[in-house]
């Protein structure tokens, strides 16, 4: 009798014992940059949209189980590491160079991070840039020999920049003044020209030129370095809870899928969250756009992570390597993409843009040759406006401003690499035919007229130009 109270006593608390383990409350912990809008797709849209729990397991080791999410924003990426190494915070979004600081902050206390996707990027380096204040005359990065420029240590920008300054054969602490300086500073040091440049990554220097105190005098891809923002994960969780870090990966599938289906509204959702103007986050989201939502590890993101592991070496942040075979994981991502019925390998291979399937807002004809293309996007209007070619968005620009309508952003293709830029910023050529051809530098712009006959003219010549012929 003894005997067989005790077995019963043991298959109870074993029974309760199982109950608490598949009734157990986990912790989902995500650190998002909210204004750094590459990061959307891996954390603001997820948040603002739900989505995380639509994927979530409840079957298996999970039946009983409740999930705690938790979400916290930062305003760059060395805070939210310092956060996720100190075990408060499970997942993380951030750049390539951050992402590996990540990587070796944890090695250093003894863990291991997962850089498990991609989120956004550039295989040639767009997003990242330099802008000088709008009243500078400077034009190019050679006219910064001997100034100050500013920059946010340790941030894809940093790198970029040591990229561009030895680029140009320049030594980083003699032949320019390289100093720290966060993007809500440097906004405010262009406005009263207390500062002579500013590196920045996603959106800054896109962003401020937009708000018109800062003009963009170089951007990432003139150094053809790759740069990216990406998803991490603390390694024992990974471990303990792949199912979970797939499931976050499934929401950002369906943040990116979302997206690339209606730019203009999901523009609007980030500006209402981040103050960041939809304008801005067309111009890197939409179709065509200045960086392409990519989830997966092209080889260049890959050479990206080692790249920034090496300026870390560089900069003394670590005198040690990293293991980017073993800290870049992309089993989680790939489990996603067949949950998802997606082809990875496909999407691997694909490196065009996000593609724009439309109508010329003239013609009404299907636009097919993006190289001249140019958009308008009209205050009040759900969706922006599409033109095969400058000039004719130039007479339509004319004709909408005698109407009254108040345009919030006019986009140009560059010419020579092809990104996205804010047309009102561009530089321009004239060719005999009065076809226009948009460049994001005056030299750019002086070249090609010099090569191929033209005049390089500024936005406000070509507008100015467009109206006189009205």
């Amino acid at each position: 009798m003894h005997l067989r109270s005790t077995l019963a006593g043991l298959a109870l608390a074993i029974g309760l014992a199982s109950t608490q383990a598949s009734a157990e409350t986990i912790r989902i912990a995500i650190g998002t940059q909210d204004t750094t809008i590459n990061c959307a797709t891996g954390g603001l849209l997820i948040r603002e949209l739900g989505l995380l729990d639509k994927y979530l397991p409840h079957d298996g080791k999970y039946k009983d189980a409740k999930y705690e999410v938790q979400w916290k924003n930062f305003t760059s990426g060395a805070p939210l590491t310092n956060e996720m190494v100190a075990g408060k915070l499970d997942f993380g979004a951030m750049a390539d160079f951050p992402g590996s600081f990540n990587g070796v902050a944890f090695r250093d206390a003894g863990k291991q991070s997962l850089f498990i996707s991609v989120l956004s990027g550039s295989t040639t380096g767009s997003g990242n840039g330099i802008v000088v204040p709008a009243s500078s005359a400077v034009q190019s990065l050679a006219q910064l020999k001997g100034k100050t420029i500013s920059v946010p240590f340790a941030s894809t920008a940093h790198g970029m920049l040591l990229r561009a300054v030895a680029a140009q054969g320049w030594d980083p602490e003699k032949d320019v003044k390289i100093i720290a300086q966060a993007p809500e500073i440097a906004g405010s040091a262009l406005r009263s020209n207390r500062i002579d440049a500013h590196a920045d990554f996603v959106p800054f220097a896109e962003l401020f030129p937009n708000r018109g105190f800062a003009r963009k005098i170089y951007d990432g891809s003139q150094a053809n370095a790759p740069t990216f923002h990406g998803a991490l994960v603390a390694g024992d969780y990974a471990k303990k809870y792949p199912e979970i870090v797939t499931a976050y990966l499934r929401a950002s599938l369906e943040a990116d899928q979302l997206i690339a289906a209606e730019p203009e509204k999901y523009s609007e959702l980030i500006e209402k969250v981040t103050g960041v103007e939809a304008e801005v986050n067309y111009l890197f989201h939409g179709p065509l756009g200045l960086q392409t939502r990519d989830l997966t590890w092209k080889p260049e993101y890959r050479k990206a992570v080692a790249t920034a592991i090496d300026t870390l070496k560089l900069l003394k942040k670590t005198d040690k390597g990293l293991d980017v075979e073993q800290f870049v994981d992309d089993q989680y991502i790939r489990a996603a993409f067949k949950q998802a019925g997606l082809d990875y390998d496909k999407a691997l291979a694909n490196y065009a843009p996000a593609p724009l399937k439309a109508n010329d807002a003239i013609t009404g004809k299907p636009i097919t040759d993006f190289k001249r293309l140019a958009q308008i996007w009209v205050r009040g209007e759900d969706k922006v406006r599409h033109y095969s070619s400058p000039e004719e968005a130039l007479k339509a620009l004319a004709d909408l401003e005698k109407e009254g309508k108040d345009i919030r952003a006019i986009y140009a293709q560059a010419a020579d690499s092809g990104i996205k830029l804010l047309a009102s910023q561009a530089w321009f050529v004239r060719n005999a035919k009065g076809e226009l051809n948009a460049f994001l530098l005056k030299d750019q712009a002086q070249r090609f007229a010099s090569a191929n006959g033209g005049t390089a003219l500024d936005f406000a010549s070509v507008n100015q130009q467009a109206v006189v012929a009205l």
